[in-house]
């Protein structure tokens, strides 16, 4: 009960973007940033992301969801427990206007800071929100699986990628660092940290994404022979009906 009131109100605070509730994401990168700091043992050397400089200091221009892999946030120095054959991931989809619809990619780096996320979890699919301005609602997949060919041993690490291509063009990077334990020592996912919103004005639809070879334009007419001299015998029939 605690965790789910510390998190509705943490997420009462943020205003935008995407929000991963499960697994625990690399950071806010909504507000703040990955600033690198020679000091700060929390933020790894090398992380990935656009750097600047400024005053003699390097770091990320600010949250930046936008930037590729993970949002311009660094490798967590906390990672999540998440099974060995796989687990839930939840997030919150809405906090920015223009996500009424939005595509879905979820994807895993392999290693402790992977250089490679094209590994795919799932298929890609898109989601219908309530509104096209900021609402609440989320949704929860809980049993991702994962990459096809890929065993994980207990204790290998790995970062779970998520992707929302929101429906005016932005894509939008959050990132998971986990390491992979057996099912019995992942803590308990439950409905505090994977449910799907079911409250009026925050029900979350799912579409499905495919492909077809069928053409998007109409069938060419296929015109019956005696069709096509019977209909000037009509007109000529009509027009003298006309006359009389």
């Amino acid at each position: 009960m605690l965790l789910s009131i510390l998190l509705a109100t943490w997420f009462s605070l943020v205003s935008s973007h995407t929000v991963l509730v499960y697994p625990g994401w690399r950071g806010n990168n909504i507000h703040a940033n990955g600033t690198v700091s020679d000091t700060d043992p929390s933020i790894k050397p090398g992380s990935l992301g656009i750097t600047f400089e400024a005053n003699g200091t390097k770091g990320f221009p600010y949250g930046m969801q936008w930037m590729y892999p993970c949002g311009g946030m660094p490798t967590s120095q906390n990672r999540t427990k998440w099974p060995v054959g796989g687990g839930a991931v939840s997030l919150q989809p809405g906090w920015f206007p223009g996500h009424s619809l939005a595509m879905f990619y979820i994807n895993m780096g392999l290693g402790n800071e992977p250089l490679n996320y094209s590994h795919t979890m799932v298929p890609v699919f898109q989601i219908t929100g309530p509104s096209n301005v900021q609402y609440n609602g989320s949704f929860c997949l809980p049993q991702v699986p994962l990459p096809a060919g890929y065993t994980p041993q207990v204790g290998d690490n790995a970062t779970i990628q998520v992707i929302e291509a929101a429906q005016h063009g932005a894509a939008l990077y959050n990132c998971a660092d986990i390491t992979f334990a057996l099912p019995e020592d992942v803590p308990e996912v439950n409905q505090t940290n994977c449910f799907n919103s079911t409250q009026p004005g925050e029900d979350i639809g799912f579409n499905l994404v495919y492909s077809t070879t069928s053409s998007i334009g109409y069938p060419a007419l296929q015109v019956n022979g005696y069709f096509s001299l019977l209909v000037p015998v009509m007109l000529i029939v009509a027009s003298w009906l006309t006359w009389i």
